[in-house]
């Protein structure tokens, strides 16, 4: 008899409340239940719905003392209660348009220069292709990984959720600048992260990465949502066929126009002087690009097959090792300032540094690359010994699968098997900074689940050569539209 007492009185207290509500309360509960729908429809889960008897306690009935702490007496637990509902409210709000709405995003690398700088801080919007579901929903706000200062994961293996997008504004298109998580990132050496694990393992030997924990630190993984965002440019669409030749990108054999920032490495022998920082400045090379290749040891060999000769002083006249796009490179001819330039190939320098995929043999270089068939959702491939290298990253670390080879048969997830039909579309990103830029050609496709969304508006950018008052802040990229300047 308590128990029934009990809930016809929570019953009658619940109708009470309900009948004096404000009108204002009851405008409340409507918009943010219009909008909770709209989420719901949008989130196309309608198993969110029930929360919607959730938002009416909130608002209307009050069952749940959700406010209860207003009605202390202590000033004091007040005045905290205050601050926490405040911080609260405010972490939820930033949470939730950090993965729905667009999120803050800067430039740390050169690769993109000269379409986007360093120092570049930038608006990216996650409605343009549509955001991501998180697979990891459990995690600190405004962090991404790892927690400062304590250095310990920022999120929660569990839940982990499988990949789905929202229905965004488009789909990425050829040229698109692309904000994406790193493929290769799955897996980081704590302490070396950059170049990533896999180069890692190219280099040193993959025994070595994992047990010399003095050097490389502790091998982690990391879900999709977790790993780096780079930001590069698509050149390469699902079901292209891409082929580099001497540093021009062709799509299906079609010649690709070069976007105009794009800027490629030049050894440059000036007159006898060393270049000024004016000079510099006019053909637009940061300090962390002037290389003067006259201070490493052993360059005589280098210059010789550069076919740089030493001068009547017999000695080598300063050489330069420097990114130019093309209209730096046309000033330059123009100038008095120089002896020779020779663009930076890959036929004096050879294959210096392993392309995609490491464990085949090519024959590709970063100037010389493909052709390669971007994978697309729904296009099969024979398993082949050759489609096997090019494609088994695919199919097994981004789509899930164990392939596994005995002799001449191959199995997929235990069954004999000789193709396979993809689920996902691929892209094919590259840097502006052609030369300078770890993309595609090293590491392989972008998944259509990695891509985070398009870089919109250029807040604010920082010169890191120079200082406050000397001109730091760049003031005519300020709230700039990244398409804008892209299409200069």
């Amino acid at each position: 008899m308590s128990n029934q007492s009990s809930e016809t009185q929570v019953e009658t207290t619940a109708k009470k409340r309900v009948l004096a509500t404000k009108k204002s309360q009851w405008i409340k509960f409507s918009i943010i239940t219009l909008l909770y729908v709209l989420f719901v429809i949008w989130d196309n889960n309608y198993w969110l719905l029930f929360g919607i008897p959730l938002i009416f306690d909130i608002y209307i009935s009050k069952v749940i003392p959700w406010d209860g702490w207003k009605k202390s007496e202590n000033k004091v637990l007040k005045k905290i209660a205050d601050w926490v509902d405040a911080i609260v409210f405010a972490l939820i709000a930033v949470y939730f348009i950090n993965i729905f709405i667009f999120q803050n995003y800067q430039i740390p690398s050169s690769s993109l220069e000269k379409t986007l700088l360093v120092g570049d801080f930038l608006f990216v919007s996650k409605v343009s292709y549509g955001p991501r579901v998180p697979n990891t929903p459990l995690a600190f706000p405004l962090t991404h990984h790892t927690l400062p200062i304590i250095n310990t994961k920022s999120y929660s293996d569990w839940p982990s959720w499988d990949y789905k997008r929202l229905k965004g504004f488009g789909t990425v298109k050829r040229n698109d600048i692309v904000v994406f998580n790193f493929p290769a990132g799955d897996t980081v050496a704590v302490n070396v992260p950059n170049p990533d694990y896999y180069d890692l393992v190219y280099h040193n030997g993959r025994e070595r990465v994992n047990s010399d924990r003095g050097v490389f630190g502790k091998v982690v993984y990391r879900p999709v949502d977790r790993r780096e965002n780079f930001v590069k440019r698509c050149v390469g669409m699902p079901g292209d066929t891409i082929r580099i030749i001497d540093n021009k990108v062709y799509i299906d054999n079609v010649e690709q126009p070069t976007p105009k920032g794009v800027q490629y490495n030049y050894f440059v022998e000036t007159r006898g002087q060393s270049l000024t920082e004016k000079q510099f400045q006019k053909l637009g090379v940061s300090k962390d690009d002037r290389q003067l290749l006259n201070h490493f040891m052993n360059v005589q060999p280098f210059f010789e097959a550069l076919g740089i000769t030493k001068n009547e002083y017999g000695n080598y006249n300063p050489v330069y090792r420097l990114p130019l796009t093309q209209e730096a490179y046309d000033f330059l001819k123009r100038s008095d300032w120089f002896t020779s330039i020779r663009i930076e190939s890959d036929r004096i320098l050879g294959n210096s540094s392993p392309t995609y995929p490491y464990s085949y043999n090519t024959g590709w270089t970063r100037d010389n690359f493909g052709p390669l068939w971007i994978p697309a959702a729904g296009e099969t491939i024979l398993l082949t010994d050759e489609n096997i290298a090019l494609y088994s990253r695919c199919i097994v670390n981004y789509e899930g699968n164990v392939l596994r080879k005995d002799g001449n048969k191959v199995y997929l997830n235990g069954v004999l098997s000789n193709s396979y039909t993809f689920k996902y579309d691929y892209y094919f990103m590259m840097g502006d900074n052609r030369h300078n830029s770890a993309d595609s050609r090293a590491w392989g496709f972008v998944p259509e689940d990695h891509i985070v969304g398009k870089p919109i508006l250029i807040w604010m950018s920082l010169d890191k050569d120079k200082g406050l008052f000397g001109g730091k802040i760049r003031w005519n990229r300020l709230f700039r539209m990244v398409d804008s300047i892209d299409k200069e």
